[in-house]
């Protein structure tokens, strides 16, 4: 999967390592922007179970 990214993105090498850590941060932005946030909403994960 990473090696099909890899060729997929354009430009020399340094510009794909560029362009990789964008695409990894633009993820680790998106999951705990919109998808932790949603799932802490729709879970009890941090329901105690001691009373």
């Amino acid at each position: 999967m990473y090696g099909a990214i890899w060729r997929a993105l354009p430009g020399p090498t340094w510009l794909k390592a560029i362009e990789a850590l964008a695409l990894i941060l633009l993820a680790v932005y998106l999951l705990f922007e919109f998808a932790f946030p949603w799932i802490m909403e729709n879970t009890n994960i941090v329901d105690n179970t001691i009373g």
